[in-house]
């Protein structure tokens, strides 16, 4: 009995050792998987301004085309034409931006298809905006899965099949 009186102590101190290093390196593993999650949060974040950036400025071109497609030129206005023509190769600059900072391959073909569009509307194949309604919207709900993807969009949000 006099050796249990010596071992236990010991054997007491080893569990508490043992403890101790497991107590440790399960904080270490929470840490780590948090670090992780605050990582991939903070590049989710940075991949959205960037591919914000280049929506906004997609969309800033994509209206002056729109604008300058279907307003009908004026009397001697020669200029509309190389005006377009420079309004349609920045659209094209600015989808390839899209192109490249976009994770979906469902916006990279939205943002072409409406870029081609507009494109058409820009060189008089398009009378009116009609046609562009449909693949303006299915690139609005494409950047949106993009940006945010899984998340569900709010009531009275535009939502077309694709």
């Amino acid at each position: 009995m006099g050796s249990w009186g010596t071992l236990w102590p010991a054997l007491l101190s080893l569990a508490g050792v043992v403890l101790g290093a497991g107590g440790s390196l399960f904080g270490q593993y929470l840490v780590s998987r948090v670090s992780t999650r605050q990582l991939e949060i903070q590049e989710s974040a940075a991949h959205r301004a960037e591919l914000k950036s280049a929506i906004l400025k997609f969309l800033s071109i994509a209206s002056q085309v729109e604008k300058a497609a279907l307003t009908p030129p004026r009397a001697g206005d020669s200029a509309a034409g190389p005006v377009i023509g420079q309004l349609v190769d920045d659209m094209w600059l600015a989808q390839a931006e899209i192109d490249l900072s976009a994770r979906s391959e469902h916006l990279r073909g939205a943002a072409y298809r409406y870029a081609a569009r507009l494109a058409e509307a820009g060189s008089g194949g398009m009378a009116d905006t009609s046609a562009l309604r449909r693949p303006q919207v299915q690139f609005f709900d494409a950047a949106y899965d993009d940006m945010w993807p899984g998340r569900r969009r709010a009531a009275g949000d535009s939502r077309t099949p694709r």
